[in-house]
């Protein structure tokens, strides 16, 4: 009983470490090139994403500067009924253009308050995948501008989050 809770303690000690650890991001984002659809690859599961699948993410460019974001997901299967999730983003770091802020509640204020991270991690030089995740390595997607990713490609991407200490473990794979 005590080498199991002993390592409960360590397991979760590693996992509070991980978060404390600096997260970095890409150099450089050009922001006309990241809008358009991505579709998701895989997630870390969370309830506003409950039983999602055929995710995909659509940014627009607003007038103010601001990205449109319109989300949409099939309930249950491939073939479930069609949801949409809308939502106002903004970039936080102007120099790179790899940190925005993302908002779908109260949507039309901009409330950082109300706002996740958002943070481009790693990115195809020619914009056709990405990992975005946050500092607390609680969210992490993988994206395509394609509804498929090799195999190769994706364990690729997968090494590379684990790599900056995302529990890789928790990923979970969507159907399209």
């Amino acid at each position: 009983m005590k080498k199991l809770l002993l390592l409960a303690v360590l397991v979760s000690c590693s996992a509070l470490s991980a978060r404390n650890l600096p997260l970095d991001t890409v150099g450089s984002v050009d922001l006309d090139r990241y809008l358009g659809k991505w579709y998701e690859i895989a997630r870390f599961e969370q309830k506003f994403q409950k039983d999602c699948e055929a995710v995909t993410a659509n940014y627009s460019l607003k007038k103010n500067g601001d990205v449109k974001v319109v989300n949409t997901c099939r309930k249950g299967s491939i073939n479930g009924k069609l949801e949409t999730a809308k939502a106002r983003a903004w970039v936080k770091d102007k120099e790179t253009n790899a940190k925005l802020k993302v908002q779908f509640f109260l949507r039309g204020l901009k409330l950082p308050i109300f706002a996740g991270n958002y943070w481009i991690l790693e990115l195809d030089e020619n914009y056709q995948y990405a990992i975005i995740g946050e500092p607390s390595r609680k969210y992490l997607w993988i994206l395509s501008r394609t509804s498929k990713m090799s195999d190769a490609l994706y364990l690729e991407l997968v090494a590379k989050a684990k790599d900056m200490h995302f529990d890789v473990s928790k990923l979970r794979k969507t159907l399209h």
